[in-house]
């Protein structure tokens, strides 16, 4: 008897819808399973049969060939356990063709019928109600995570004779998941940082803009600390970003059914010695790295010349592009890469130049130091700043600014709210997307002002991504104090967030 059970392959975060086809037949005693398929599906078969044994179904002497379609297509993972499970079933006659019809299944089984928890069910079943299928039997392990598609219908169970029972006509008790209940206090606050009034002010203008930064001071300056807290004033994310972010963090098998949903935006901080696949993706079966894990979010760097150059280079396209594309040879993949990059460096390789009374480097160790930053990623950074030692004022707290996240939170929330407006019917959505092409339009200077520029330009020797990076920074400052018109004050400001490349760098921008 033949019989066919929908289930779903993840393709980067996205997924694939997949047939599990079973035929039983008189012939051979023989059990195959054919459609391109990874050791782990094909060791599925004794699992499956162990699992069936278990609760008391034992498979007759006959012909059992089981395909997964279409066949062209890799399948790889564990999740198609019980969906062939539930075929074979099928073609035994223990469930009805109607009761499994319109519901994908995915799961993984144990020798003893229990069904395992598998990565990716969050987009599996997001996909699958788009395309039109209303219900779903997971792992109960898994059922918070399916739960956050709205509308679906979700069936959730610990062993493979819970799920014949229910196909069997028993009725299923629904439990009402709140996506709400995760969401948790800040843990950080900018009301902890003594001092750095400005290093703060231009965290702010990196947030209310999405620029890039870079953080350069000598040990013990709170580059760090500061850099931590950063995330807490971005804007709490949207539904929809919250669930693309869940996603991610949902193939990567980061979800659990307490924390089914990402609610804060990540902040992630790798070590300098991570992988080129650890911080882009990939691997056999390919996972999202650390700069898709960082999505809609911040993605730290500290130390960032201890971090190999070739790993460095990588970050280059994604900035760029928002996106990271894996090429394999089993296909290619795609996952989001929208981050803020937050990165932090000592000034030399003893932490204490442009003060030559302490410092102990060379100039030759020097050049080499800095040269482990390349230019082109330096061209991606919008705010450049150092971080000066701190007064002994400023450690015993005397001068805290009394700031929490959350007030700081509130202008960048305004400003973005401005700039989503201004950027509506475009392509991008912050003031660090502005092409060099439409800088005229969105950040129109006066007379006065494109005099003073000029002026500028000349004396600091800018370049011309210098100069469009210090137009599109003084467009998140005049946001920030809700003008239209960009001042020379705005400026001022934000030439003071790229005062920093003479000094350590040799004005090479």
């Amino acid at each position: 008897m033949y019989s066919t059970i929908k289930t779903a392959i993840l393709e980067g975060i996205q997924t694939r819808q997949i047939q599990v086809e079973v035929d039983i037949s008189n012939g051979m005693p023989v059990f195959d399973m054919v459609g391109h398929l990874a050791p782990e599906v094909r060791e599925g078969k004794e699992r499956v049969r162990t699992a069936l044994h278990s609760i008391g179904i034992i498979l007759p002497a006959k012909r059992i060939t089981i395909n997964l379609s279409p066949a062209h297509i890799r399948k790889s993972g564990t999740g198609f356990d019980l969906p062939i499970a539930i075929a074979i079933m099928q073609s035994l006659g223990l469930v009805t063709k109607e009761a499994c019809e319109d519901k994908l299944f995915i799961g993984e089984l144990s020798l003893n019928g229990q069904i395992l928890p598998v990565n990716g069910i969050l987009p599996v079943v997001s996909d699958g109600f788009k395309a039109g299928i209303s219900s779903f039997v997971v792992p109960k392990e898994n059922e918070n995570e399916a739960r956050l598609v709205k509308n679906a219908r979700i069936y959730s169970f610990d062993t493979l004779q819970e799920v014949l029972d229910f196909l069997s006509g028993k009725p299923y008790e629904e439990v009402i998941y709140n996506i709400e209940e995760n969401i948790t206090s800040l843990d950080k606050d900018f009301q902890d940082v003594c001092g750095q009034k400005f290093i703060k002010r231009a965290c702010e203008v990196a947030a209310a803009g999405m620029h890039n930064m870079l953080l350069i001071g000598p040990p013990g300056t709170g580059k760090t600390m500061i850099s931590e807290r950063l995330a807490t004033i971005l804007p709490p994310l949207t539904e929809e970003e919250r669930l693309e972010l869940s996603k991610i963090y949902s193939v990567c098998g980061l979800l659990t059914n307490k924390n089914a949903l990402i609610t804060k935006r990540p902040f992630r901080s790798p070590h300098h010695t991570i992988s080129k696949m650890g911080l882009t993706g990939g691997g056999a079966m390919p996972k999202p790295g650390e700069i898709s894990l960082a999505h809609n979010g911040v993605l730290f760097l500290d130390e960032l010349p201890e971090f190999q150059k070739s790993t460095l280079e990588i970050l280059r396209q994604p900035l760029e592009e928002h996106m990271i594309h894996l090429v394999r040879s089993k296909g290619t993949v795609s996952y989001p890469a929208n981050f803020l990059l937050l990165a932090a460096m000592n000034p030399c390789n003893c932490g204490y130049y442009p003060d030559m009374n302490r410092c102990r480097c060379s100039d030759g160790s020097l050049r080499r130091y800095f040269d482990k930053v390349s230019q082109p990623l330096l061209d991606r950074i919008d705010i450049c700043v150092e971080a000066p030692a701190l007064r002994y004022e400023e450690l015993a707290g005397q001068e805290k600014s009394g700031e929490s996240s959350q007030e700081i939170q509130k202008r960048v929330l305004a400003c973005h709210e401005i700039q989503c407006e201004r950027f509506k019917n475009e392509e991008f959505s912050h003031n660090s997307g502005i092409p060099a092409s439409r800088l005229e339009e969105y950040c129109y200077l006066g007379d006065k002002e494109r005099k003073y520029m000029e002026n500028i330009y000349e004396k600091m020797n800018l370049t011309a991504r210098i100069y469009h990076k210090i137009l599109r920074v003084a467009r998140t400052i005049a946001d920030l104090e809700q003008e239209k018109q960009i001042s020379l004050s705005h400026l001022n400001e934000a030439i003071c967030y790229r005062n920093v490349d003479e000094k350590f760098w040799g004005g090479i921008s």
